[in-house]
């Protein structure tokens, strides 16, 4: 089996380290990797900033921007080439999905997926009580503020964001559209801060089988993200073991991804 890690970052991440790429790459080659897979964040659609109520740091760090894009892939290209006797490299995006901007996702798609050999397709924004988005991932007190409602009803709070997963999964964004689901069940991040359920109810496992059979037939993968292990609040894989497990059954593949942000955490 070929040792992949297909999700990470680069300097070019508003909200990441700092650590440049080429040395993460550097450290994967020494950890015995043999396929690499940069996974910037895409540029978010311009007209997410008027339908979005957390904080604006949320959405200014999120990702980079349309005018970023060029560089970003001439920059990943480079180290393609660079390093291709020694490690195979994929050049691509971690994309968000939003069902209210489909169009906008697969216009953009539709430029740049070939210039990409592997991409991510994510959920990290979803609509809260005022019906605008709010980040799930930016910190404990804009997840509070935007779900208060829902966190009391964590299967409520679940079925919310796994709906979201699933209408990524069916969605038609072109002939680009990322293979892969990352994180499906980002949602859990700061589970052990809001005292959320361990498990999922019947309603939600039934979504998460929905959204396992559309992957299949649309011969998708699942993204294996160990960074929950290290978020203080959600402390388990991306996503939960039993997941993985029925995914494994169906033949639906996992691919390992640490969602490395740093060279410390290439690999982790």
């Amino acid at each position: 089996m070929i040792k992949k890690d297909g999700h990470t970052h680069t300097e070019f991440c508003p909200h990441g380290s700092g650590d440049k790429c080429e040395v993460m790459i550097q450290k994967a080659i020494k950890m015995g990797f043999q396929e690499y897979s940069i996974t910037e964040h895409a540029p978010l659609p311009p007209q997410l900033s008027s339908n979005y109520n957390g904080t604006q740091a949320g959405l200014a760090t999120a990702s980079i921007t349309l005018e970023q894009v060029p560089h970003y892939l001439d920059f990943a290209t480079k180290l393609q080439q660079q390093y291709r006797s020694q490690i195979k490299i994929n050049v691509g995006f971690e994309v968000d999905y939003f069902a209210d901007y489909e169009r906008w996702t697969r216009e953009f798609l539709d430029q740049y997926g070939n210039q990409t050999q592997d991409n991510i397709l994510s959920v990290h924004f979803m609509p809260g009580i005022d019906g605008k988005y709010w980040c799930l991932d930016y910190n404990t007190d804009d997840f509070e503020q935007g779900f208060k409602n829902l966190i009391a009803q964590p299967q409520n709070l679940f079925q919310k964001f796994l709906r979201l997963e699933l209408s990524a999964a069916q969605a038609n964004l072109g002939q680009y559209k990322p293979q892969r689901l990352g994180h499906l069940t980002l949602i859990r991040k700061y589970q052990d801060y809001f005292g959320l359920s361990q498990e999922f109810n019947a309603d939600n496992q039934e979504i998460i089988n929905k959204i396992l059979m559309s992957l299949k037939q649309q011969d998708g993968q699942l993204d294996l993200n160990t960074a929950g292990l290290y978020k203080e609040y959600c402390n388990q894989v991306y996503p939960d073991d039993w997941i993985s497990e029925r995914a494994q059954k169906m033949s639906v593949p996992l691919v390992f991804g640490s969602d490395a942000h740093s060279i410390l955490e290439v690999g982790h």
